[in-house]
């Protein structure tokens, strides 16, 4: 290792008043992060403000641009970051080598492609470009996917991807992650090597190859690595708990000379572990780095004491982890709350009017948020703020009606209902193997004059070999909806047959997808008539568009988004739902080593979105006809009961959801249906037992 420790300038003029701008934790980063140093930056701690102020300081100091590496995950991040520390120079530091790791690696891999066998002018592909050629190895080894459902070349390339970050042999990713495909092993490897072969043919890298590329490049050649990290004296890297395996590799190679390593991260906030993320790479930062300098930032500016000694009695339960608690600059508030509600359409009624009381008393909409574990559990909510014009934004995925799934359910139902809708068969007939648009004209047009399903299923339908395999596949489907009438039912006829497969062909995310269409069948049991439910559905896809007046003002919304897209963000008012156990934590997070941690860093990335209000629900109970009873969420279990208040709603079933809460001195606001104080004494406190023989 090389020794290059900053001297500071005493007679240097500064012109950032550090002193001033920074607090003492903060401050100590800036001037004390020589040599390896592992910052552990809490939730809502000023993280980005420290790091960008170290590379101010770094400058003012003497060091020059063109020795600091600057990363981050996101082009977003890396230009907020570059402009704060141009902001605090007055001048951008030209030189700086500041970016994501993906357009870092792409900068010196254009330099030095030759070293790999690439030209410099190599192609990088983009998604599409990467699906579309993993689909030409496909249709190259002459693999029949109508015998079969075969993996998608989306599904294909998210196996191919995860290998590459995790460093994992595909055979072994398939084996874990995808069994379901674990006869189709030697078939998928011969895939992945002729990708590969097609990307080197056509001088192209793919997102993953940028990273993999340099890694293997600074591994096999010294002397390019020694030059690098030679230049690089300060090497920086923000969200240091978000990296691969391969990412890790890249920073340790880079800083070897000088070892003026700084990584900001939170291991409490690491949740991409689907994403090939590896929390070890920063709880290991130590052991990589021996004598590496640990520093906490535990000031946190965002949220009220209240909510933070829940974000700290939750995360407390993880093992592996470096302690912290964080501690609040705000002033003392209100308790966050705990709201059990009868069944997930109260639940939505609730968050809804709250929402509408939040407004009236003056929070903007666009400073409430309604938080998630997974696209599905929102779906009662969504049709809740329609029904009562409630404007939304939705993050992590598409509103529910947009969903290609729900949309293919939807025209199944359209051909049940309506055997001559033209739009609906166009779009069952393209899921079905080896029928093209041509071939669903040809079919369309022997059917067209069919007034019932039955009707269509007794026709003499004439169709190609080609296509028989994917008609008759179709036919299974109409079957089964022909003898059902209730639209819950007819839902679950096409999710439990070849549509089914399908899905898990189709897309890397296959059980979220079957969750939704559960929670829409659920929905589906308030309707006894197929015509009145697709109406509702049809009169209620459009809604949510951006209304515009003539001056381009666009209409205040409230977000609904998934934890993991709200990571980052901070809203006035924060609700998270759905708070069931099996749901959240993820029942397959049980089967995963590390896996209930991390659903608990979820769990703590959520609570600590909020500023001001925190409010916790759940639905006591699923379902319609038959009706089962939910578990709360484990997270909300382990909470000491001072430190929430737990509301209750008129007509609730009555049951304690937590058996703590049960004790005299318990801290309840009895709501009725409008989210309006009651009087608590009328409310009786039923057992548990008795609430289960009530239901």
């Amino acid at each position: 290792m090389k020794e290059f420790v900053l001297q500071a300038d005493p007679g240097r003029k500064l012109k950032i008043e550090y002193e001033k701008e920074l607090n003492a934790e903060q401050l100590a980063v800036v001037f004390g992060g020589d040599g390896p140093t592992l910052v552990l930056a809490g939730a809502g701690s000023g993280k980005t403000r420290t790091i960008t102020y170290r590379v101010a300081y770094l400058i003012e100091q003497g060091v020059s641009p063109e020795n600091i590496l600057l990363v981050t995950f996101t082009n977003k991040a890396a230009k907020e970051m570059l402009e704060r520390v141009e902001s605090l120079l007055g001048y951008y530091p030209k030189g700086l080598w500041g970016g994501t790791f993906h357009s870092i690696a792409n900068r010196i891999l254009h330099t030095y492609a030759h070293d790999l066998g690439f030209s410099p002018n190599f192609t990088i592909l983009d998604s599409e470009d990467s699906r579309s050629m993993v689909k030409v190895c496909v249709k190259e080894l002459q693999i029949d996917s109508t015998a079969r459902r075969f993996p998608s070349p989306a599904k294909l390339l998210a196996m191919i991807s995860y290998a590459r970050n995790s460093s994992d042999s595909l055979r072994k990713v398939v084996e874990e992650r995808f069994s379901n495909f674990f006869e189709l092993i030697p078939t998928i490897e011969r895939i992945g090597e002729l990708y590969e072969h097609h990307k080197r043919q056509s001088d192209a890298m793919d997102f993953d190859d940028l990273l993999v590329r340099l890694r293997d490049v600074l591994f096999s050649n010294p002397v390019l690595r020694d030059r690098l990290s030679e230049q690089f004296q300060y090497v920086l890297v923000d969200e240091y708990q978000d990296t691969n395996v391969v990412q890790a590799q890249i920073v340790r190679e880079l800083s070897r000379v000088h070892e003026n390593v700084l990584v900001v991260g939170d291991d409490a906030q690491s949740i991409y572990s689907f994403r090939a993320a590896q929390i070890k790479n920063i709880l290991d930062f130590p052991l990589i780095f021996p004598g590496a300098k640990t520093f906490r930032l535990v000031t946190n500016y965002r949220s009220t004491p209240e909510i933070l000694n829940v974000a700290n009695a939750s995360i407390a339960n993880n093992v592996d982890q470096f302690k912290k608690e964080l501690k609040a600059i705000r002033p003392s508030s209100e308790l966050p709350n705990i709201v059990p509600s009868s069944n997930a359409s109260q639940e939505a009624q609730y968050i809804a009017q709250q929402i509408l009381v939040l407004r009236e008393e003056g929070t903007p909409l666009k400073e409430i948020a309604v938080l998630f574990r997974a696209a599905f559990h929102s779906q009662a909510l969504e049709f809740e703020l329609m029904r009562r014009d409630i404007p939304y934004e939705y993050r992590g995925g598409m509103k529910f009606f947009e969903r290609a799934h729900v949309k293919d359910v939807i025209s199944f139902l359209r051909v049940k209902q309506n055997p001559r809708d033209e739009m609906a068969w166009m779009r069952v007939m393209g899921l079905q193997p080896g029928i093209g648009l041509t071939t669903a004209q040809k079919l369309i047009a022997q059917i067209q004059y069919a007034e019932t399903l039955d009707q269509v299923l007794m026709s003499d339908i004439q169709v190609g070999k080609r296509a028989g395999a994917g008609w008759m596949s179709l036919v299974k489907t109409l079957q089964k909806l022909a003898i059902e009438s209730l639209p819950a039912d007819l839902i679950r006829s096409v999710t439990a047959g070849e549509y089914r497969d399908y899905l898990e062909a189709e897309y890397p995310d296959f059980m979220d997808r079957l969750e939704d269409l559960e929670q829409f069948a659920l929905f589906a049991e308030g309707y006894t008539e197929l015509k009145t439910f697709l109406d509702e559905v049809s009169l209620t896809s459009d809604y949510g568009n951006l209304k515009e007046d003539g001056s381009g003002y666009q209409e205040e919304k409230i977000v609904l988004s998934t934890i993991h897209q709200a990571k980052g963000l901070e809203w006035d008012t924060v609700f998270v739902m759905h708070l069931v156990d099996d749901k959240f934590p993820n029942l397959r997070a049980l089967d995963e080593e590390g896996g209930i941690e991390e659903e608990r860093r979820l769990f703590y990335v959520a609570t600590t979105r909020a500023r001001k209000r925190l409010i916790y629900t759940y639905p006591i109970t699923s379902g319609y006809d038959t009706l089962a009873v939910c578990q709360p969420s484990m997270f909300l279990e382990e909470l000491p009961t001072a430190l929430c208040e737990m509301v209750k709603l008129k007509g609730t079933v009555s049951r304690p959801p937590i058996s703590r809460f049960t004790q005299e001195d318990e801290p309840i606001i009895v709501l009725d249906d409008l989210g309006e104080p009651v009087d608590r004494g009328s409310i009786a406190k039923m057992s548990f037992l008795r609430d289960v023989n009530d239901l």
